[in-house]
């Protein structure tokens, strides 16, 4: 998605309105209350954040509860939220401390304490929920609370902590309305981030009213419906119908295409964000995907640059790497290792192995993602193509899909990824490292040593070469193949303003920036 650089390039909004001033890009004082309507195709995992790694969950954990820390827009480095000041001991990567705000309330009233934030990480970690965020915190050993002042304590040096805290991960609960050891059912949320949630119908939508309570790094916006949508196709119908004020993640392909802007009737706002996608593997014993050359061949027969033009209408980029152009430590692995879509070379790898063809496999995705369905459609064409693979493609439920590839379940699952914060570890650990996200199964200690050796640079500038040196491994085990990588879309009605605002690569969706105009 983005072009090669050293150093980290937060993602730039460009605003593509033609014929509208820039003085009516800012809110109204006088919007009068009214409810804004926002469409996507994104689903909720789970209302509790100890229950969900995804970034439909994330972007309402981003508006209904605090974390310590966030992001202010187009922002590398997050800022204190919850938090009046963090900081790591001095001359030290394994002692991390945040003094508390004062002021805090939780949205039913009761006061936001030390203890709940030592509650919220330690939970998360206790109940380590498979589809759940604890791998985050691998490297968290224990938390501290006394008065107002929390310290973390780490088991290795770790400059992206910070960056983890200021995720969904790190959204504070109430420790009087959560269960410690489980995930808490029902519809409710007790958080003190700028809305309180006043209603949810599973898989159809959510209302958010402002949080008169908020003490924080941001302030408040107008009343907030989110409607979620079954697939790109009924978000277009939907925003056709004008039954949406705003629309994001994802229209079909087709539709961001031919997205005019200027069309007086709509705005049109495109980011350089970080969502990629990637193929991944189960490597275990016993899968069909097990020995390395069996993926080594598909890499060379994977075509994205006719992926990209053919089912996502030019809207995405190929990738051929981990991490996504724009992020330091970006290279052409994949390019590089396995450059010109070589039949010739996958056969020669299989028969070298003495492995049985066609090789036979089942590959998974969730419906509803974006055009994950004619993405499977092609990707099956394209090995199947060769006489290799005979390919078994079957979409699941978001929820089931989640399930069945972190129990491995799937010998192969298409799987979009979006930037928790705008680090190159968020693209290593969570996806490649042991114990990972993605549960391939795949763990290589040289990948591990690179990722725990970036974590050690306060500077990340200084982490490219162990990013660099980490996908060349990857490109050889191949545990994964990167697919594509795609812009940040999200339209607007004509009297909406703040859409270039929304989301920006750094994993915060700012409901409370769209106002009227």
């Amino acid at each position: 998605m983005r072009s090669v650089r050293m150093r980290i390039l937060v993602a730039l909004l460009v605003l593509a309105v033609v014929g509208v001033g820039g003085w009516q890009l800012l809110p109204s004082q006088d919007s009068g209350g009214a409810t804004i309507t926002v469409g996507t195709t994104d689903s909720v995992t789970s209302l509790d954040p100890a229950g969900a790694y995804d970034a439909g969950s994330w972007a309402l954990f981003s508006n209904v509860f605090q974390s310590l820390l966030t992001y202010e827009p187009g922002g590398v480095s997050p800022v204190p939220d919850a938090a009046e000041s963090c900081s790591f001991a001095k001359d030290s990567l394994v002692t991390y401390s945040c003094e508390l705000r004062d002021d805090l309330t939780f949205s039913g009233g009761t006061q936001v304490t030390a203890e709940d934030v030592k509650f919220s990480f330690d939970r998360v970690k206790k109940i380590n929920s498979d589809v759940g965020p604890a791998s985050l915190f691998s490297t968290l050993k224990s938390v501290d609370a006394k008065d107002l002042k929390v310290t973390f304590h780490l088991s290795s040096p770790d400059a992206t902590f910070p960056f983890k805290v200021a995720t969904g991960a790190g959204s504070i609960v109430d420790h009087t309305q959560y269960p410690a050891d489980g995930l808490r059912v029902g519809s409710r949320v007790d958080g003190s981030g700028p809305y309180q949630l006043k209603a949810y119908t599973k898989g159809k939508k959510i209302l958010l009213s402002p949080n008169s309570r908020y003490k924080g790094a941001v302030s408040t916006g107008s009343p907030i419906e989110l409607r979620y949508y079954a697939d790109p196709e009924a978000l277009e119908k939907a925003w056709k119908a004008k039954a949406v004020e705003a629309a994001t993640r994802q229209l079909p392909p087709s539709v961001l295409a031919a997205l005019n802007p200027s069309d007086p009737d709509q705005r049109v706002y495109e980011a350089d964000g970080s969502e990629t996608r990637n193929l991944y593997f189960n490597t275990r014993s016993g899968s069909p995907l097990h020995e390395t050359d069996v993926r080594k061949a598909m890499a060379w027969l994977i075509d994205r640059e006719q992926l990209a033009a053919s089912v996502y209408d030019g809207t995405v980029e190929p990738l051929y790497s981990l991490i996504p152009t724009g992020i330091t430590g970006h290279t052409t692995s994949f390019f590089d290792s396995y450059p010109d879509g070589s039949a010739g070379k996958a056969r020669k790898l299989l028969e070298s192995a003495g492995v049985t063809v066609p090789v036979r496999f089942t590959y998974g995705y969730g419906l509803g993602s974006g055009a994950a369905a004619a993405e499977a459609k092609e990707i099956k064409r394209q090995l199947e193509a060769s006489g290799l693979f005979k390919v078994d493609v079957k979409g699941y439920e978001w929820t089931d899909f989640q399930k069945r590839w972190a129990t491995g379940k799937l010998d192969a699952y298409a799987v979009g990824w979006v930037a928790d914060y705008p680090d190159p570890d968020t693209f290593a650990g969570p996806l490649v490292g042991t114990d990972s996200t993605m549960n391939t199964g795949y763990s290589s200690k040289t990948v591990d040593k690179y990722i725990a050796g970036s974590r050690q640079f306060a500077d990340r500038s200084r982490v490219a070469a162990d990013f660099r040196d980490l996908q060349q491994v990857i490109a050889e085990d191949v545990p994964v193949v990167p697919l594509w990588q795609r812009k940040e879309y999200i339209v607007t009605s004509a009297d909406i303003g703040g859409g270039q605002f929304l989301a920006d690569g750094n994993g915060v969706f700012r409901l409370w920036k769209l106002d009227w105009i």
